[in-house]
């Protein structure tokens, strides 16, 4: 198995996305570990369920 590209790191105030390749924070910041957003951005990469996650994740933070 390859390294992961995206992967969640602790922050003060929650979990921020790593880039690994591009070597730098891809998103927002997120209360909660964003798991089911990571498995799809290192796994099939559905855009459509991309942008579906990433919008109940930023509901969640309001």
């Amino acid at each position: 198995m390859g390294r992961r590209r995206y992967v969640a790191r602790g922050v003060p105030g929650g979990y921020r996305i790593w880039d690994n390749k591009a070597r730098r924070w891809w998103g927002d910041l997120y209360e909660l570990c964003p798991d089911d957003l990571l498995d799809e951005l290192n796994g099939a990469r559905n855009y459509d369920k991309i942008t579906v996650l990433l919008k109940r994740y930023r509901a969640m933070q309001r």
